[in-house]
């Protein structure tokens, strides 16, 4: 199981007013050895309470160093901290990269790949831009990448860099949805008919092998029916989100309820191969009674978004509520994400350690 290392931060710029790069070196560098388009778990104390946040990595595979994009969110401890007193020298603790926003790499193919970012969103599909045009030669990347306007797009300059050094292989169409644009169809929000109107004239649809989608649930979910709309299945369409859903929530309320006059479930976690059997409390995650429980189990962002707290089901049978995180073949094969998962027998056995 994933265990937090220490980190050293060497730099810290900003992109935008309120959002920074942090250039972190690894007092361990073999644990960071990541993959385009992964995160990190960070944690650290905030009045006696320790906070958990993940960020991704920005940096591409081959660059040589590790970095993440961290923009502040309204009233977010950790990011707030990050933008206005992060500096260099100070230590940090991560876990190893996590997460499955990626495609394997193929240096002898001619893959035609397009990325649609919102805000923040940028960060992983910036790794996964930078790695592609590096590891595959003859591939091409098309972004559509959506801001509320010009002072807002993150990595700006980056990607006008990256455009000019592969020119014909990469291309950024930028929506701005406050910032009026000579092309009315690059102003505005990104929609499901606005995908179709791209696909019309701008993006050769038909020539997509995959597609990346990170931003906000409502324009991510618009995008894929587009894309599916236009022909692209499933295996063909990665996400990454990066808030919770109020459908997640609701369902949680929901299994509370299911849960009244059902009998507490034994359940045991296995965590760095060292077994721990307790009663659970009726409507809890697994997650939640794994931690009340005194289990060093690993976790994020509590709201099936990010696969740390992911788990295998070894005995017994769970409902997961919501899953924004695991593959289809990963759900197959038994995986669950615990901050999501309820009991549904009297027994349960959760593998922490098999990944």
């Amino acid at each position: 199981m994933a265990r937090f290392h220490d980190l050293t931060v060497t730099d810290v710029t900003k992109t935008i007013r309120d959002a920074v790069v942090v250039t972190l070196q690894p007092d361990d560098p073999a644990a960071f050895d990541f993959t385009q388009g992964q995160y990190l778990t960070f944690r650290r104390e905030f009045d006696g309470e320790e906070l958990r946040r993940s960020y991704s990595i920005c940096a591409g595979r081959g660059e040589g160093h590790l970095q993440v994009g961290i923009k502040r969110v309204e009233g977010g401890a950790f990011s707030t901290w990050a933008n206005e007193d992060l500096k260099p020298g100070d230590r940090l603790q991560a876990m190893p990269p996590m997460g499955s926003f990626f495609t394997q790499l193929d240096a002898g193919t001619e893959r035609n790949y397009l990325g649609f970012a919102g805000g923040s969103g940028i960060t992983p599909v910036l790794s996964i831009i930078k790695t592609v045009l590096a590891e595959e030669p003859r591939a091409s990347f098309t972004l559509v990448y959506a801001n509320k306007g010009v002072n807002s797009i993150m990595f700006r300059e980056e990607l006008e860099d990256l455009k000019n050094l592969h020119m014909g292989r990469f291309n950024v169409i930028h929506i701005l949805e406050t910032d009026a644009q000579e092309i009315d169809l690059f102003t505005g929000l990104v929609t499901e008919e606005k995908c179709a109107e791209l696909f019309k004239g701008w993006i050769d649809i038909a020539s997509v092998d995959t597609a990346f989608i990170c931003g906000p649930e409502p324009m991510m979910l618009a995008i894929a029916e587009a894309l599916k709309t236009n022909g692209l299945t499933d295996e063909q369409i990665k996400f990454e989100l990066f808030s919770e859903s109020q459908q997640g929530r609701l369902a949680k309320q929901e299994m509370a309820k299911r849960s009244e006059g059902q009998k507490g479930t034994e359940i045991t976690v296995i965590i760095d191969g060292a077994r721990r059997s307790f009663t659970m409390q009726k409507g809890q995650s697994v997650l939640e009674a794994a931690l009340e429980n005194g289990q060093e189990a690993p976790f994020s962002c509590k709201a099936g978004v990010c696969s740390t707290c992911m788990g295998k089901v070894l005995e017994g049978e769970v409902e997961m509520i919501s899953n924004h995180a695991l593959e289809d073949y990963e759900v197959e094969r038994g995986y669950v994400l615990t901050c999501q998962s309820y009991p549904l027998s009297d027994t349960l056995t959760i593998d922490y350690d098999t990944h």
